[in-house]
């Protein structure tokens, strides 16, 4: 379970804090002080800190500073009032993760919670290459084959470097390990590492996501904010799917490989900011070039250094051993043995064209070590996708999705209710639950994962959804 610490001298904001982060299946710690909060600090590392600037005593800058010397990779968020932004950006400067103005929109705040416990995660994790099959290590570059060996040597020549790096490779094959592999093993690795996917951040928000704003540069712009890159000073900027990002903005990433400054939005003065860029595509950018949509000049800056990740399919032998590592880990998870698989479904896994790669290889020994009921598993326990002819791709089904969205529309039709969002989600939610608690045979914690949620916050739903009556039937 992933621990914060609230530091703040206002009782009934780490009341609150504690209530909301609680049900959201944290182990939550507050103090009022900072001294008391860096004491708790010294006592036990939390997975992130959420303090106050301004409290008695020992400020919250003076607390920072203090974090940080005890441990640089411990993400803090820092809170702070309107009118105060220049201490926040301070903060930044001082290594703090982001910040919030008070008051703040909870949604706002736990996106940026999981966004800054993602980072602290990807900074203290180390990404392992080629650990024995028994391993559990959630973070592993496995590959035994040579196209993987060429791999291994880029990143090591690389890593040292503060050259730009390129990763190109097919969805799910592990471009983020590899990015991060170079992250930890280069002279930056105790500065910050910022992930950005160019195609989550939606083309409105990610230049000033990216480059920060003054107040005033748009509507809704009352304080100045500083960007990812900025906050990133001295580290690493993780650029994924950069070949998806909008051409308006890739002038400015080349800005800043050049001559190494951003601007805000809205603002005039260039603001110098050293950071490495690693970046990777899973598009092909020599198509883009030549079809306008993605620079010339900011691809050669780019390339400066490439590594081709290879599809699984292309990887002689290394999807058995995913497959035993795989299994090794989620068995762990899940609390269970490992039934390991059959000869037969060995044969299957090192066949199969995996067009999803590793992540999809992933899924589906997942399901199916559900499923198995702790025999060996078989072929048939792996998914459809599995099962289809070699040289097919998966069949889509929508079905589905057309009942989904039919109750949907039956729903929207026939309700004058105003809280539809919250009706709609709360329904879907205890099927969700209801169904992974059926697959799982009443286990919460196998559940909880299949899920991809803590035991706590399957708990708290199970709860809502009135679903809580249900015993675990623990194997």
């Amino acid at each position: 379970m992933r621990s914060i610490l609230i530091v703040d001298d206002d009782s009934a904001l780490r009341s609150s804090f504690e209530k909301l982060l609680s049900e959201e299946g944290y182990e939550v710690r507050t103090a009022g002080t900072g001294e008391a909060g860096l004491e708790m600090v010294r006592q036990k590392i939390p997975d992130l800190v959420i303090m106050d600037v301004r409290m008695p005593g020992m400020s919250g800058l003076e607390t920072l500073k203090a974090v940080r010397e005890i441990d640089h990779k411990l993400p803090v968020i820092v809170m702070t009032a309107y009118g105060t932004t220049d201490t926040a950006i301070e903060a930044t400067k001082l290594g703090a993760f982001d910040y919030v103005l008070k008051p703040f929109n909870i949604p706002d705040v736990l996106s940026l919670i999981n966004q800054a416990l993602e980072a602290g995660r990807f900074m203290r994790s180390r990404v392992e290459i080629n650990m024995p099959p028994e391993t559990t290590a959630p973070d592993v570059i496995i590959g035994k084959s040579d196209v993987m060996q060429e791999v291994y040597k880029t990143i090591g020549r690389a890593a040292p470097t503060d050259a730009t790096v390129l990763i190109r490779g097919e969805s799910g094959a592990g471009k983020e390990l590899v990015a991060r592999a170079l992250y930890q093993h280069s002279l930056r690795a105790d500065k910050p590492f910022l992930v950005i996917n160019c195609v989550a951040i939606p083309e409105t928000l990610l230049e000033s996501e990216l480059f920060g704003y003054e107040k005033g540069a748009f509507t809704g712009a009352v304080s100045r904010r500083v960007g990812k890159i900025e906050q990133a000073h001295g580290g690493t900027v993780f650029l994924d799917e950069i070949g998806d990002m909008p051409f308006s903005i890739q002038a400015k990433i080349l800005r800043l490989l050049q001559e190494k400054s951003i601007e805000r939005l809205g603002g005039r003065e260039p603001i110098p900011v050293d950071v490495r860029i690693i970046a990777a595509t899973n598009r092909n950018l020599e198509t883009a070039l030549a079809e306008g949509r993605f620079r010339e000049d900011l691809y050669y800056r780019l390339k400066v250094v490439t590594i081709e990740l290879p599809p699984l399919r292309e990887r002689k032998g290394d999807s058995s051993l995913l497959s035993d590592y795989f299994l090794t880990r989620f068995a762990k998870e899940m609390g269970i043995d490992n039934p390991g698989m059959t000869p037969e479904a060995k044969t299957m896994v090192e066949n199969y064209h995996w067009p999803g790669n590793v992540r999809e290889l992933a899924n589906a020994l997942q399901k199916a070590l559900i499923f198995s009921r702790g025999y060996p598993i078989k072929p048939d326990d792996i998914s459809l996708a599995v099962r289809e002819d070699a040289d097919q791709g998966p069949a889509k089904d929508s079905t589905a999705e057309k009942v989904i969205r039919q109750w949907v529309r039956e729903g929207l039709a026939a309700s004058g209710r105003s809280d539809l969002f919250s009706y709609f989600m709360d329904h879907f939610t205890q099927i969700l639950v209801s169904e992974a608690l059926e697959v799982t045979g009443g286990n919460r914690t196998r559940a909880a994962k299949l899920l991809g949620i803590s035991r706590p916050t399957l708990h708290a739903k199970m709860e809502k959804s009135g679903l809580i009556g249900q015993e675990d039937e623990e194997e």
